[in-house]
């Protein structure tokens, strides 16, 4: 079973990796905590404040749903796959990585 989940933990790190790389980010950015939740604030195109409206307990939430929604668009994909990078992110991040979808920056 801890098989199963380092391999889904690894999937999920090189899924990351390449969606910083493919925003024109570096990919070493999505192992850094707090830093890679500024990137994705910055591939989303929204203000860098945003981060500081994540520490609010359900307003994070909420936020965190439009940023994943926000990312979704700027790769070309509608509000549902945004959805889905928020709620099922180890199978939504791999499809938009190694997916045919471009940054539209």
């Amino acid at each position: 079973m801890s098989f199963v989940a380092l391999l889904i933990l690894i999937l999920v790190i090189v899924s990351f990796w390449k969606v910083f790389e493919k925003a024109g980010q570096p990919g070493w950015a999505s192992l850094i905590p707090i830093y890679n939740m500024i990137v994705m604030i910055q591939i989303a195109k929204r203000p860098l404040w945003w981060f500081l409206l994540l520490l609010i307990p359900l307003v994070g939430v909420v936020i965190g749903f439009i940023i994943m929604i926000d990312i979704a668009k700027s790769f070309g994909k509608g509000t549902l796959f945004g959805m889905g990078l928020a709620i099922l992110s180890p199978i939504f991040f791999p499809i938009l990585a190694f997916g045919d979808a471009e940054y539209e920056g």
